[in-house]
């Protein structure tokens, strides 16, 4: 089955994996098993959108349906090799594993040891294309040359044609900026910390101007490359995946409202096609950080996921979604039911009459559902069972809903009442599957 990968995470090498390399020395795969571990921290990844073909019978494509997927032990999809070019590096982040005050054992790959596992993996068929990223050797410029250099040595001299993903480093040239743009379908500059406050905190050496520049260039030269390409259909691709963006949440004290806001900002004044939550990993001590034990717990991410997925999909504003009232989201529920929860005014909706982008809105209604709704009601006049064969949560939705004869049981309930409705629902729907399950003794 081939997908389109939304996300991707560090290849598992496994034991039954390391036997079957067989032209990789003990000392690459030393520096392998490090620096992938490494690179694990980095979530902003992801292949969605290019459409790089294979071309001159090269080696694999980028196309969405080329990814193919692979699972790791617990069932995690991946299909990148996913690695630090070094994790040595000249700064001191707090939150950064491979910051130079932590006592961690360190590695760095050659440009050809790079091009070589991308190469044989891909025969192997373990991947479908490279996800590089690097600590900083001496300055920015001396590590994105090389980045460059094996991004180009793997089209250039390998011809191959699969999805490659480069971190661009604060503080490059613009002449290595654009050309890793015509070797890379994705670029990324991760701006780290929500906000200028918090990075200075703890990563004193950077701060968001450096991070904001090379992000504006590449803004510009994206869009420069689509006019041109259609003038002329020999312009060759920059970055045809875009560019996206990475904040690390929980490391500091800001709300979500923070955090949204300054998403909203990269998706609307840099065009940014994906920003990253990455909840803070205590992975070594410093006084700068949260006390070792605390990580973020992961529905928070889920949550900032969901919230970005209205912001980009939905047509919902970042303040609809958290305001000065309520800066965080609500981590028992998702954020689509807690607007909607808040502006009950709104309901109930007839989804015979009304326009497409308040049926989105409806709890329990997806993008697509929505759409399907649109569609269907030409031919007939829709009702609750109809909703259900479209595989609508209408468990959810029904509280939303009006339709010729209203539910009386819902037409007046407050939303506590429906809060606890959902709620319980899921506890005990959760439990009925969980029981119906087989036993293992």
């Amino acid at each position: 089955m081939l997908c389109i990968i939304t996300n991707f995470i560090v290849v598992n090498i496994s034991k039954t994996i390391k036997t079957k390399i067989l032209m990789v020395n003990d000392r690459v795969m030393e520096k392998l098993e490090i620096l992938a571990d490494a690179a694990k921290y980095d979530v902003s990844c992801s292949s969605a959108l290019s459409k790089r073909e294979n071309k001159n019978k090269g080696l694999g494509n980028a196309k969405g349906y080329g990814i193919c997927h692979a699972f790791t032990e617990d069932g995690r999809c991946v299909s990148l090799l996913k690695i630090l070019l070094t994790n040595h590096c000249i700064f001191d982040c707090a939150y950064c594993v491979s910051r130079k005050s932590n006592d961690i054992k360190r590695a760095a790959f050659t440009v050809q040891e790079v091009v070589d596992l991308t190469i044989g993996f891909y025969r192997r068929n373990y991947i479908e294309g490279l996800f590089l990223s690097s600590g900083i050797f001496d300055n920015a410029d001396f590590t994105m040359e090389r980045l460059v250099r094996i991004a180009k040595k793997l089209r250039t001299e390998h011809k191959f044609n699969g999805y490659i993903h480069l971190k661009a480093i604060p503080g490059a040239s613009d002449e290595l900026l654009k050309e890793a743009g015509l070797y890379a379908d994705r670029l990324s500059v991760n701006v780290e910390m929500p906000t200028e406050k918090s990075l200075k905190l703890l990563a004193p050496d950077k701060n968001h101007i450096d991070v904001i520049s090379p992000m504006k260039y590449l803004k510009n030269e994206i869009i420069g490359y689509k006019e041109e390409k259609k003038s002329n259909y020999k312009t060759p691709l920059f970055a045809p995946a875009g560019q996206s963006t990475q904040m690390v949440i929980g490391a500091t004290q800001e709300n979500d409202l923070e955090i949204l806001g300054m998403a909203n900002y990269f998706y609307q004044q840099m065009n940014m096609k994906r920003v990253y939550y990455s909840g803070y990993v205590p992975i070594s001590y410093d006084n700068r950080l949260p006390a070792i034990g605390t990580p973020v717990p992961v529905i928070r991410e889920n949550r900032l996921y969901q919230a970005d997925w209205l912001i980009r999909y939905y047509g919902f504003d970042v303040n609809e979604i958290v305001g000065f009232n309520q800066p965080n989201l609500d981590l028992d529920i998702d954020p689509k039911l807690g607007w909607a929860l808040r502006n009950l005014n709104q309901f109930p909706v007839d989804i015979n009459t009304a326009d497409l982008e308040i049926i989105k809105r409806i709890p329990g209604i997806g993008y697509l559902s929505a759409q399907k709704i649109v569609a269907a009601r030409k031919f007939k006049k829709l009702l609750p069972q109809d909703l259900q064969k479209m595989g609508i949560a209408y468990s959810r939705s029904k509280y939303f809903l009006a339709f010729a004869t209203p539910f009386q049981l819902q037409k007046d309930l407050t939303s506590i009442q429906i809060k606890d409705h959902i709620l319980n629902f899921q506890k005990s729907k959760y439990k009925n599957d969980f029981s119906n399950q087989l036993a293992l003794f």
